[in-house]
């Protein structure tokens, strides 16, 4: 009895049906939003209300993928891992000054940076990330459960294959 209660409540959790963050899912589950700007790769501003921070735009993180990071500046400077460049290239081709649907995930819709984690689909329907794992500019993330798990898995295994983006044999 205990351990069927136990298998229950770690199932309910992977699903995400304790934590649910029902403020977000309101404010921005398949709600269309203009960007404000790309970040990088993997992160834009849209502009929506931020109910957590009080900013005037949202900062979004894509759920389920890893862009290599841009170059930073400051204390601890570090140059951009290769294929930061591309990859932020083509966000910002895809997304500047359009609109995207944002997809929030039952659990978890926040990173530890309180970043909003979500899918962003592009006008034609089509994913960013997706877009970025089929070029090779992203590696899937698994660090946050998501619907798209096995969709990016196969992605980036293609990409992989045939030696797209970050899988080219280098020089």
């Amino acid at each position: 009895m205990i351990l069927g209660a136990a298998v229950l409540l770690s199932f309910a959790d992977r699903s995400g049906w304790l934590l649910a963050d029902r403020p977000d899912a309101d404010r921005y589950h398949l709600v269309d939003a203009a960007v404000v700007r790309v970040i990088d790769g993997d992160t834009l501003e849209v502009d929506l209300p931020d109910h957590i921070t009080g900013a005037e735009t949202t900062r979004v993180r894509i759920i389920g993928i890893d862009c290599p990071e841009a170059a930073r500046a400051g204390s601890s400077p570090r140059p951009a891992d290769p294929f930061a460049r591309e990859a932020t290239a083509l966000s910002r081709d895809l997304l500047s000054g359009g609109r995207v649907r944002l997809r929030l995930e039952p659990q978890g819709t926040r990173d530890a940076y309180g970043r909003l984690l979500a899918h962003v689909d592009l006008p034609d329907g089509t994913g960013l990330a997706e877009r970025l794992l089929g070029e090779g500019l992203a590696r899937r993330e698994d660090r946050w459960n998501h619907s798209m798990l096995m969709r990016y898995r196969q992605l980036e295994l293609a990409a992989r294959r045939a030696g797209r983006g970050l899988w080219a044999e280098g020089p």
